[in-house]
């Protein structure tokens, strides 16, 4: 049956700031304290959103959490009104106070790994959420996330949606922004690869000095064995500690694939020439096409200012590609060279370009990329998702739905405003009834908040 890669985009909530909470990540805390435009982020999400469906990719979407997150500030002690909750956290812990607030969930590509159908032996996909342990502002998130995903994927025929891993040093699991499944096509067998940034058991193995590598080989090899792959079906392959040190957090910062296409920095992985061996040895129906990116070319930090691998890698059909990039992209005249050279060589089926402006989302260190989740499903399985698939009708009415509710600006000290925390519950109780996912939020449930 034919299958198709549907990525699922993160929409952009209401609380969409400039907290600068996620250290290593050189953009987050660059740009710190800045004023947020969430209205602008939400609309320029939806706009990439609808581009793609427009370029005839399915394209879906993942609702944002709610935040601030009251039932984590009552878990650290705080009591009262919801009010004085948020009062007293301004004052004494402003820090938890972002971190309860932030809109972080809109990267999907942490939400969760996924492996199609086609590669699991009970022909069902499955899904674990990212327990993102590394930084507490995400470590919250995979109740939700979890909730979420067992609303749009709920027919059990077709789906199954694990819990997270457990949430401790050993098994730090960053989602999908380490993962990428290769494949001849997308409804033929797969080898998924696993990057990791440490061994978590092994004191003596490589790893960064300066920044924390957040996902290790532990946490990977438990989601391959939730999953039922076997050992013909995965590569786990170890980033390079250098390139983590340097503000690469996540491998979909410094590599993209997409199909039997990898498209990487040389600075991206340890022993690249050994995973790409690995990788065309395991791959069925097709030959690896690697298609690095040299130092001389392009420095691994002009790599990260640009975010040129934080791309999304997308088939236009059988035999062509093209790469969903930044603006930041078409503003440096190297990565712009390189990007001509690229499509004019006849070597790789990469020959498009398309320029996508995500200004808020990039303020924050998440490009294209960090936007989706990568779903492969076949036509009955898009079928069994809930009305979370972009349509016109759905565009129209998500676009109405964020001019009504957004706020135009929001500053750091806006988040102990309790009208924000009023305003964001509205909004997202609306928005679970144009998609039609049920209660999903705790503070649709009474004794939750």
């Amino acid at each position: 049956m034919k299958a198709f890669e549907v990525n699922f985009d993160g929409l952009v909530g209401p609380t969409h700031n400039y907290a600068g909470l996620s250290y290593g990540n050189v953009a987050s805390e660059r740009h710190q304290n800045l004023i947020a435009q969430p209205r602008t982020a939400a609309l320029q999400g939806l706009t990439k959103m609808k581009a793609l469906s427009d370029m005839g990719l399915v394209q879906g979407l993942l609702p944002p959490h709610e935040r601030p997150h009251m039932p984590t500030l009552r878990a650290l002690g705080f009591t009262g009104t919801e009010a004085q909750m948020l009062a007293k956290a301004a004052q004494e812990a402003p820090t938890l106070l972002s971190a309860v607030s932030s809109a972080s969930p809109m990267w999907t590509a942490n939400a969760a790994t996924v492996s199609s159908s086609a590669d699991t032996p009970d022909r069902k996909v499955h899904f674990t959420p990212a327990n993102l342990n590394a930084k507490f502002h995400r470590s919250i998130e995979h109740p939700g996330t979890g909730r979420a995903l067992r609303a749009i994927f709920a027919n059990e025929e077709h789906f199954v949606v694990h819990n997270a891993v457990p949430s401790c040093p050993h098994f730090g699991d960053e989602g999908a922004a380490n993962h990428t499944r290769l494949c001849a096509s997308y409804d033929s067998p797969a080898v998924e690869l696993y990057v990791y940034g440490q061994i978590a058991l092994n004191a003596e193995a490589p790893r960064p000095m300066k920044y924390p590598a957040r996902q290790t080989l532990e946490s990977c090899q438990a989601i391959a064995r939730l999953h039922g792959l076997q050992e013909h079906q995965v590569v786990f392959a170890q980033q390079n500690p250098a390139v983590i040190d340097q503000g690469v957090f996540h491998n979909d910062v410094i590599a993209v694939g997409n199909r039997n296409v990898l498209f990487y920095h040389e600075e991206a992985f340890l022993n690249t020439d050994e995973v790409l061996a690995e990788i065309d040895r395991k791959l069925v129906g097709a030959d690896l096409i690697p298609v690095c990116i040299t130092n001389d070319e392009l420095s691994v930090a002009e790599a990260i200012a640009s975010y040129l691998f934080n791309s999304q890698l997308i088939s236009l059909d059988d035999d062509n590609m093209a790469l969903i990039v930044p603006k930041e992209c078409e503003d440096s005249t190297t990565v712009r060279q390189l990007l001509d050279r690229l499509v004019q060589d006849t070597s790789n089926p990469i020959n498009k370009v398309v320029v996508m402006d995500l200004k808020q989302s990039m303020r924050n260190g998440g490009g294209p990329a960090c936007l989706r989740l990568r779903v492969a499903l076949n036509e009955q399985e898009i079928q069994a998702v809930s009305n979370c698939i972009i349509t016109p009708a759905l565009f129209e009415d998500l676009t109405a739905w964020v001019e009504k509710h957004y706020r135009d600006e929001l500053a750091q000290q806006d988040l102990a405003d309790p009208s924000l925390l009023n305003e964001s519950r509205t909004a997202l109780d609306e928005l679970t009834r144009i998609l039609g996912v049920g209660s999903i939020y705790d503070f649709q449930h009474p004794g939750m908040r």
